[in-house]
């Protein structure tokens, strides 16, 4: 009994330190819009003043284009980041448009502390 006790408190112990590693803090400020020209480096990319942000900032138009597909996999992604929308810059956020034809694949690939949802 006392075996089963200690393992089951050492699981429970695995557990929470589990989840205590895979904690990330708040962001420091609600968005971070990339200024190209600047030098400085913080968290990636530097911010830039918070009054010479505009709309632009947070917009793309590319996504409703089909995209070549006329390749080896027969698939194409279109990809939309920071470096499409400036303000996505720090939220941890990424777009994707993938075009296939009949038989094509996406390669396997992986996507470090990301999600992904398909979507027909």
């Amino acid at each position: 009994m006392a075996k089963h006790f200690l393992l089951l408190n050492l699981i429970e112990l695995v557990s929470f330190c589990c989840v205590v590693l895979a904690f990330e803090p708040s962001p420091m400020q609600d968005f971070c819009v990339v200024d190209p020209s600047s030098r400085d480096k913080v968290n990636g990319l530097a911010c830039k003043d918070p009054k010479s942000v505009s709309a632009e900032n947070f917009y793309f138009s590319g996504l409703h284009l089909a995209g070549n597909t006329s390749n080896t996999f027969g698939s194409k992604v279109t990809a939309v980041n920071v470096a499409q929308v400036p303000g996505l810059n720090t939220l941890g956020i990424s777009l994707a448009r993938l075009d296939y034809t009949p038989w094509g694949i996406n390669p396997p690939h992986t996507h470090p502390r990301a999600t992904k949802i398909l979507s027909p």
